[in-house]
């Protein structure tokens, strides 16, 4: 079987929607053969790609043609091949605790490898490195985003009631990670503030 068979053969297997990258298919054939296939099979429409080195099998829908992944998915497939973690941005993680209403023009995350741009689909992605492991605790998940929105509120702006705020966001589990995390003092004497008065309450 040729790598192109090969490559088209796994493809297949590959669920609709889910993002993929060309080490996918690195024991089938040398880099250059297989990076040549994906092209191939982009030109004849049989997947997409959404960012550089990353593809997918279109998922159609009928009221809006191509649905593409999610950013975060992307970014977690791309770092999976990097070895490095990716983050949420302090940003954002508060506007999804409804802590902040400013939506950020370019999404932003925290990243242990280089800063950079990326683009997936029509939209700017920018990478910042970051050495603090504290911030790129439980990267990916809830905890993590919600760490994510503490460290960007800082000192001043967060008391017990922006923790209330983010503990209706996570489930028990979630919380007792987020509480189990290595922080500041600051944070986590706001984190125990909130539970003396959950408690009193």
């Amino acid at each position: 079987m040729s790598v192109a068979e090969g490559v088209k053969k796994r493809i297949q297997r590959i669920p609709r929607g889910e993002p993929f990258t060309n080490a996918h298919f690195l024991k089938l054939g040398s880099r250059a053969a297989v990076d040549k296939a994906l092209s191939r099979l982009v030109k004849e429409g049989v997947i997409q790609r959404v960012a550089r080195g990353v593809f997918v099998r279109p998922k159609k829908s009928r009221f809006v043609g191509s649905v593409m992944p999610e950013v975060s998915r992307v970014l977690e497939v791309i770092a999976r091949d990097h070895g490095e973690t990716i983050q949420i941005h302090g940003a954002e993680a508060a506007r999804r605790f409804k802590l902040s209403t400013q939506s950020p023009t370019m999404p932003v995350y925290y990243t242990s490898g280089p800063t950079r741009e990326i683009r997936i689909g029509n939209l700017k992605v920018k990478l910042l490195h970051t050495t603090s492991r504290r911030r790129l605790q439980h990267a990916g998940k809830k905890p993590g985003m919600a760490l994510s929105a503490l460290w960007y509120l800082g000192k001043e702006n967060v008391d017990a009631e922006v923790v209330r705020r983010i503990r209706e966001g996570l489930s028990e589990e979630e919380f007792e990670k987020l509480r189990a995390s290595s922080m500041p003092a600051w944070m986590a004497s706001a984190i125990e503030q909130y539970g003396r008065e959950a408690s009193h309450g």
